[in-house]
């Protein structure tokens, strides 16, 4: 996920995620075609122009969406989704967001790591990364700037 140096996704639900430098984008790109898939709320979802191209777009929504090439619209608990990806052959799944689906996978224990693009934005309210209160401990993995003024930086969660 991007987010702003203050800790937010967007100004709001329905913001686009225009506001990230291209090189964060590439990355994204990269690695959740590297994945194979990304699980993303239907609001995140909707903030995209199209489906993402050549991966599964995992959308989780009590109103099941239009038929779209790779998208797969699902609902229910999140374990049950995770093993029904497994089955379909996904060995690793990437979640994008947003925060209603950030927390609740955080809530059940089923983030490991946590990618972020750390944006020189700032936009004091907004969305933040999780919706509820967490008082968890991080171990850093990797820092890696990716451009004059961005950096990516990975952590492992520590239950």
């Amino acid at each position: 996920m991007a987010i702003t140096t203050d800790g937010k996704i967007a100004k709001n639900s329905d913001h686009l995620a225009n506001w990230t430098s291209s090189e964060d984008k590439k990355v994204f790109v990269t690695t959740s075609k590297d994945f194979g898939m990304i699980m993303m709320g239907q609001k995140t979802f909707q903030t995209f122009p199209a489906p993402l191209k050549n991966r599964l777009n995992v959308v989780f929504s009590e109103t099941p969406g239009k038929k779209q090439e790779n998208v797969l619209w699902v609902k229910g608990e999140p374990e049950k989704v995770l093993l029904e990806l497994e089955k379909m052959g996904y060995q690793k799944a990437l979640l994008g967001g947003g925060a209603s689906l950030n927390t609740l996978f955080l809530k059940k224990k089923l983030i490991n790591e946590i990618i972020l693009t750390v944006e020189p934005k700032i936009f004091g309210s907004g969305i933040s990364l999780f919706n509820d209160d967490f008082d968890l401990n991080l171990e850093l993995l990797e820092l890696k700037k990716i451009n004059q003024n961005s950096y990516i930086v990975k952590y492992k969660i520590i239950y």
